[in-house]
């Protein structure tokens, strides 16, 4: 396999005195010689260099590919959650149960919307508080009928949740005193309900039998968590609880949960020990019975959130990462089937005069040159593949100067320990038993 290369430049020395034997004194060749040679000798068994190379490229693109995704994934929940602002705080009612099952938190009637109104007056890390109560239901406008969230919140819930209405108005402090039969739409649920270009505001809509005139339509918002938060409608929480819940709490009207807006995210660890202290007197609370309610705040849903995605990306690297133990493999393999093919033209260079090293070093170069160029073409087609799935599923192309350094030392690394046996073998073999090889 291969040309000859010249693995040194031999100066033929005779030695003044008679009856002694000619020497050959070895030049030692520069590292550019050497990877001349090694990209001659790769070139001229193209195919095979490239099927050597597949491994790697594979392994490398896997690794690109899954860390670009992972990390764009990633950006685009935190700008959604964001969005939604990362200085609020949820504290969800506790979790009823039936047949000894839990039907999860926001569940049961431990919440009162005047344990919200008491959050708001005594507790001085928060900027605003928001009480809500949530059910699932039908709206229906004319032959249309559309299965949504029903929200029944108070006036703070725009300014809380930072939403507000992009076509008429919310709701005001006489519909919310008046439990008044208003509602206004989520984007979402407007565009199901009412044609293209046809008002909504003004018309009437049916929520659970009952004539709900349409005041607003909210901005959109898209969805966070897997929540569309286009998907639902919101009326006055006096109307929620008194005609579509009723009033199931004996101390007051029951919620689902309070969302709590501080100054900024800095504020959420005082606001949930100050909110945590008051809901416990509040509920006569005492060690060590549990606490009949549950505190999240944004920011650990994006630290969460994070970790998961970041764990996820990790196992799929390692799982793509087997690719380039294969690849690995395969250029070790190859490389020691050079060096057999090539025993006769080892033998030669060896009887001219090329050291044991020159030897090594081109065979190594060789396994080098071939996981390296492997390596970039692994991350060029695992940044393109990233490039294509944050334009198909609508989320940040994010690629960093990391993982890109990381696919190449990869590969590097890769090519080095591939090499190595091969090489030493080749630089190992007897020249005159090499001469003697067909």
């Amino acid at each position: 396999m291969g040309k000859v290369g010249k693995i040194e430049q031999l100066t033929p020395l005779i030695s003044p005195k008679q009856g002694t034997v000619p020497r050959i004194r070895p030049i030692k060749v520069s590292w550019l010689e050497v990877a001349t040679m090694a990209v001659e000798a790769l070139w001229s068994n193209r195919l095979r260099t490239s099927l050597t190379m597949l491994g790697v490229i594979i392994g490398i693109a896997s690794v690109i590919m899954v860390t670009s995704v992972g990390q764009g994934v990633q950006k685009a929940t935190e700008q959604q959650i964001q969005a939604l602002g990362t200085n609020v705080m949820l504290v969800l009612a506790g979790a009823a149960r039936s047949g000894g099952i839990s039907q999860g938190s926001g569940s049961a009637t431990t919440l009162t919307w005047e344990d919200a109104q008491a959050i708001a007056k005594q507790v001085p890390a928060a900027e605003a508080v928001t009480a809500f109560l949530q059910r699932g239901g039908q709206v229906v406008y004319g032959e249309q009928n559309e299965s949504t969230s029903i929200l029944g919140v108070d006036l703070a819930y725009p300014d809380v949740k930072e939403i507000h209405p992009q076509e008429g108005q919310f709701f005001t402090q006489d519909d919310l005193n008046n439990a008044e039969p208003v509602v206004v739409l989520g984007s979402r649920v407007r565009d199901e309900l009412f044609s293209s270009g046809q008002p909504a505001i003004g018309e009437s809509v049916r929520i659970q039998a009952g004539r709900y005139r349409v005041i607003g339509v909210m901005e959109s918002k898209g969805s966070v968590g897997g929540q569309d938060q286009d998907d639902r409608v919101y009326i006055p929480l006096t109307n929620m609880s008194s005609r579509i819940v009723g009033n199931n709490s004996l101390t007051g009207t029951a919620i689902n949960g309070v969302w709590l807006k501080a100054q900024d995210p800095a504020q959420l660890e005082a606001a949930q020990f100050q909110v945590t202290n008051l809901l416990r007197v509040r509920h006569n609370i005492y060690p060590p019975t549990p606490d009949d309610f549950r505190i999240s705040n944004q920011v650990d849903i994006i630290n969460t959130f994070s970790s998961v995605v970041g764990l996820f990306t990790v196992l799929v690297s390692a799982i793509a990462g087997i690719s380039l133990v294969v690849g690995g493999i395969g250029i070790a393999n190859i490389m020691l089937v050079s060096v057999v093919e090539r025993t006769r033209e080892i033998g030669i260079r060896k009887a001219i005069g090329a050291t044991n090293s020159a030897i090594l070093s081109q065979f190594l170069t060789e396994a080098i040159i071939v996981s390296l160029l492997g390596g970039a073409l692994g991350v060029s087609i695992g940044v393109g593949l990233a490039f294509a799935a944050s334009q198909v599923f609508q989320f940040p192309f994010v690629v960093s100067l990391l993982s890109i350094a990381a696919g190449l030392s990869l590969a590097l690394v890769v090519g080095l320990v591939a090499g190595v046996i091969p090489a030493r073998n080749a630089a190992r073999l007897d020249p005159i038993a090499a001469l003697r090889s067909e």
